[in-house]
């Protein structure tokens, strides 16, 4: 029998408020997959919203994993792979990306590639369409990510200030990608463009240096939160939060999710958001999540 394999992909949160499809950020909520070769394919999934995860052909982990196999012109073999999911889907925290992630890993270990992180992002960023999750995902922490003008990813990760905290909160419904998406405008005003590019440029620097007073500016956006508020009640509200302890709210990606930074009182600044939820008639779930500061791993079993 072929020997196991094991990955581990953190979960992430892209946008950060004003650095819209450039900046994001792990999270200690993880894909867990293990996998060898077979002769035949069999998935199974357990976990967070497992029903929602198809253990056919169709699914996204091994679709990745064949693709990439494909565009190398090799063949990959059937496996037997067993998935387990940490992370709700559908709610803004990068389901697709870790999934895309996960397939890119299982073809790079089945296939013997080795590739560097900067191939499994640039691979991987190309599937996803936009490298700010992957990026997260695969280097850990805070990432900043761009596509250059000939196609390639390319990322840079920082050290998320140990004194700074972060914790989601999860309404009671999903918001699809595509939902959100066709909500922004074709075009910015210049105004617009300048205010956040002033804003994502004073949080990657706030985050660099740990400077809480650059806070809750530095999260300000009028990219996309101001257009997807019709979609999240209590968005509006939940933005302009203040309270003890508190550096300020965002959507976790395209949402419904709020990603909420911090650096004191994290039971009441959290419970503050979920009222604002109740306040619109939907529940919301505080997770238990944190920054994920090694992002993917991947080991055989009884490797030394």
């Amino acid at each position: 029998m072929a020997s196991w394999w094991r990955l581990r992909v953190p979960a992430s949160s892209a946008n950060l408020g004003p650095g819209f499809d450039s900046l994001g950020l792990a999270l200690s909520l993880y894909l867990h997959c293990r996998f060898r070769t077979a002769t035949r394919l069999t998935i199974t999934v357990s976990g967070r919203d497992a029903e929602s995860i198809s253990t056919g052909e169709d699914n996204l982990i091994w679709q990745t994993a064949l693709r990439v196999a494909r565009e190398l012109g090799q063949e990959l073999p059937p496996i037997e792979l067993e998935i387990v999911t940490e992370a709700p889907l559908g709610k803004g925290l990068g389901s697709s990306a870790s999934a895309i992630t996960a397939g890119v890993l299982i073809a790079d270990a089945i296939l013997g590639l080795k590739w560097k992180n900067e191939r499994i992002l640039d691979v991987a960023a190309s599937i996803e369409g936009h490298p700010d999750n992957v990026a997260a995902c695969i280097l850990g922490s805070v990432v900043a990510s761009a596509v250059d003008s000939e196609g390639t990813a390319h990322a840079v990760r920082l050290e998320m200030p140990l004194h700074f905290e972060v914790a989601v909160v999860v309404p009671d419904y999903p918001l699809p990608t595509h939902k959100a998406r066709a909500a922004l405008p074709d075009s910015y005003s210049r105004a617009d463009a300048i205010f956040n590019i002033q804003r994502a440029s004073l949080l990657i620097a706030a985050l660099s240096t740990g400077t809480a007073s650059a806070f809750p500016t530095a999260l300000e956006d009028r990219i996309h939160q101001p257009y997807r508020a019709a979609l999240v009640p209590g968005l509006e509200e939940i933005l302009r939060l203040r309270a003890p302890g508190l550096l300020g709210c965002c959507l976790s990606g395209a949402g419904p999710s709020i990603l909420v930074f911090l650096n004191q009182g994290r039971n009441e600044v959290t419970d503050a958001v979920t009222k604002i939820f109740a306040a619109h008639g939907h529940g919301a779930e505080i997770l238990d999540a944190d920054v994920d500061r090694e992002g993917c791993l991947v080991w055989q079993e009884g490797a030394a």
